[in-house]
């Protein structure tokens, strides 16, 4: 029985959405060109239930590059109203279209000078009668039994809202750096906003030896720089080689005698290198493409001279990986 409930309300849910993708028409298409052509914000307000599905229709346009922010209507006709600006379009939201506290600034909002979009279930209602540009959210029935809770008009209020997003985020360009600029603590933000240089390890940070370095003082800088690995380079600082933990374990478990050889004489030719301005999420993947834990970092992808080093621990710490 009660898996049938929950069924049964997810069906009526999704027919809803499904109903209102058929409904969409001419008018959404001139809301949208209303925001991409305003030099002003978008203003959402709604009361209840609709207010809470605004709040979360302003932060997904704000996120997706239309300045957008929410208005409680209560605290509208208490003074918040000077939030709108002339120019401004405000998304007005009631399922009965008859909300007192919307109905109240709807003058207000006239005044103003801005423009109205209303989203509403009720065609002949005050606030579709009032909007520049009437939006349909209705329903067929909600899926609360009783017929009273909101349920499916707010599952449409908030497919509405997404789509208005996504419309305006696809009309303006919108990119995924563009996201992370404004998303720069989430672990999506970090993945598409730090580039290698702001992670890497350089100057006297970076391990070097030149090619007729003892192993001796080459293993040293292995250690002390604590990278497990160490350049090799010539005389004019070209990186032609590297030397890491596991070429020193392999050497020894052939025989070698390494502290009687020089640094050109255990030294893997050709690393993996990375440009400086890449992204840190590149890093990453290039380290589990060839099972490395370290890139030596170039102003320039096809560059000589190295000028930092990435370890695997810095993207770890960072939330990259």
């Amino acid at each position: 029985m009660i898996l049938e409930e929950a069924k049964k309300v997810i069906r009526i849910e999704a027919e809803a959405l499904l109903a209102l993708a058929d409904a969409i028409n001419g008018a959404f298409a001139e809301a949208v060109e209303l925001i991409l052509a305003t030099r002003g914000r978008v203003v959402v307000t709604g009361m209840g239930k609709s207010g809470l599905i605004g709040q979360k229709i302003a932060s997904t346009m704000a996120s997706t590059g239309t300045p957008a922010f929410f208005l409680h209507p209560a605290e509208g006709i208490h003074g918040d109203l000077g939030m709108i600006m002339k120019g401004d379009v405000v998304i007005a939201i009631s399922n009965s279209g008859e909300t007192e506290e919307v109905i109240r600034i709807l003058p207000v909002i006239k005044r103003l000078g801005a423009s109205l979009v209303a989203m509403t279930g009720n065609p002949a209602s005050t606030l579709a009668r009032a909007g520049d540009i009437f939006l349909d959210i209705s329903v067929k029935e909600e899926a609360c039994p009783l017929g009273l809770a909101p349920t499916a008009s707010t599952t449409a209020t908030l497919a509405m809202g997404d789509a208005l997003a996504v419309a305006l985020l696809l009309q303006r360009g919108f990119r995924a750096e563009d996201f992370a600029l404004f998303h720069p603590g989430g672990a999506l933000g970090k993945k598409l906003i730090l580039r290698v240089e702001d992670l890497m390890h350089s100057a006297e940070a970076l391990p070097l030896v030149s090619l007729a370095t003892p192993m001796r003082e080459a293993l040293f800088e292995i250690t002390s720089k604590r990278f497990g690995v160490t350049g090799v380079v010539d005389e004019a600082g070209r990186l032609l080689g590297v030397i890491t933990d596991g070429d020193l374990r392999r050497a020894l478990e052939k025989g070698k005698d390494i502290m009687h050889l020089a640094a050109a004489d255990l030294m893997t030719r050709n690393p993996k290198r990375i440009g400086c301005t890449e992204l840190a999420a590149k890093a990453l993947q290039r380290m589990e493409e060839f099972s490395i834990t370290s890139l030596f970092v170039f102003e320039e992808e096809g560059g000589e001279k190295p000028v930092g080093i990435i370890h695997l621990h810095d993207l770890l710490k960072a939330g990259i990986a």
